[in-house]
């Protein structure tokens, strides 16, 4: 069995033409990363085109949206039109896009939990000064 990584990282390419264009992908990347059996457990294994490849997709894009709006950065017309590109696929799921959400908020919140409290870090920071 492979050995579970302790920590995701990425290197900011410069073929961003906006740095914040990177964390809105770098979130994109970590929703899929939550899916590892020692994470919280998704179905990883769809191939393009399949439908659980786009409920995946579905899930980390709605992860990157959620995450994006908990932390202050806009979320841009691609995430909606990203969004929207996969949804085809699941069409004859009436349930699709609730059950695709409701992983994106777990994946979401075991991501948030990483940062700091922010309240904690804004009295530290006011007692160094």
């Amino acid at each position: 069995m492979r050995r579970v990584p302790t920590s995701c990282r990425s290197r900011r390419p410069r073929a961003y033409f906006e740095p914040i264009n990177w964390h809105r992908t770098a979130l994109h990347e970590l929703g899929h990363a939550t899916g590892h059996p020692s994470r919280l457990g998704r179905d990883l294994s769809g191939s393009f085109g399949t439908k659980n490849y786009a409920f995946e997709e579905l899930v980390a894009a709605i992860n990157a949206a959620f995450c994006c709006a908990s932390i202050g950065i806009v979320p841009t017309v691609r995430h909606a039109d990203y969004i929207g590109s996969w949804l085809g696929l699941l069409r004859e799921d009436n349930r699709a896009i609730v059950r695709t959400a409701s992983q994106a908020g777990k994946a979401a919140d075991w991501l948030l939990r990483f940062l700091p409290d922010l309240n904690t870090v804004a009295g530290s920071l006011a007692r160094a000064a």
